[in-house]
């Protein structure tokens, strides 16, 4: 009978730190937490990382590989508010996939220079790639916005998103998160952008969000 291979060590390290710290927070697990966690000895866990900071790095190459390829904007046709919604719950799904590099983000970042310089320029591509599509949908006459516009529209969207788990915390600390609160902030970005969308647009938009909200 065949046998599934075993996971590599290495493999099984980065698992379960990204479920200890998306659980519990980065700041409050240690490489003893995991390697218990495992089942191996530190010195095992130190043979394929040697600090904390290696297996939040090797995890961030991760996150990083998935939210370019999200963030690449559609190119062979305009776009339309479903790409947005689409887009959004994309952008959301990485987020929730490695929410503690958003939840603990001013704090990662301020003590790991890798991650500031990669971060802030993830950020910046969004901003972008939410530009992009704007100007899309003024092409397309289903968004009414000036270049001034589409840009603070385009930061406040990047805004939102990314520190929505930020938010979602502070607002109640001991409660805890699950994907229905991603999804709470894709409507809330796609919310921004309301105000400016016209026609067939607003009109979808009214419809999603109506769908949306039943689910409240």
């Amino acid at each position: 009978m065949d046998r599934k291979p075993k996971r590599r060590t290495r493999e099984r390290i980065l698992e379960t730190a990204l479920v200890l710290f998306n659980d519990f927070g980065e700041p409050n697990v240690t490489t003893q937490l995991i390697s218990d966690e495992m089942g191996i000895s530190p010195g095992n866990l130190y043979y394929h990382f040697h600090n904390k900071d290696e297996i939040i790095e090797s995890l961030f190459a991760d996150f990083e590989r998935g939210i370019e390829d999200t963030l690449a904007a559609p190119v062979k046709r305009p776009p339309n508010v479903e790409d947005i919604w689409l887009f959004l719950h994309l952008v959301f799904e990485g987020i929730w996939k490695f929410r503690f590099l958003y939840r603990d983000i001013n704090e990662l970042l301020s003590r790991n220079r890798i991650l500031e310089t990669h971060f802030k320029r993830i950020v910046a591509h969004k901003v972008h790639t939410a530009g992009l599509i704007c100007k899309g949908l003024v092409a397309t006459g289903d968004m009414k916005a000036t270049p001034a516009e589409i840009q603070a529209l385009a930061i406040n969207m990047t805004v939102v998103a990314t520190y929505w788990l930020s938010f979602e915390f502070v607002s109640d600390p001991r409660k805890k998160i699950g994907s229905e609160n991603l999804a709470r902030g894709a409507f809330q970005v796609m919310a921004l952008a309301a105000p400016y969308l016209t026609g067939r647009s607003r009109k979808l938009f009214d419809e999603l969000s109506e769908n949306y909200l039943k689910l409240e």
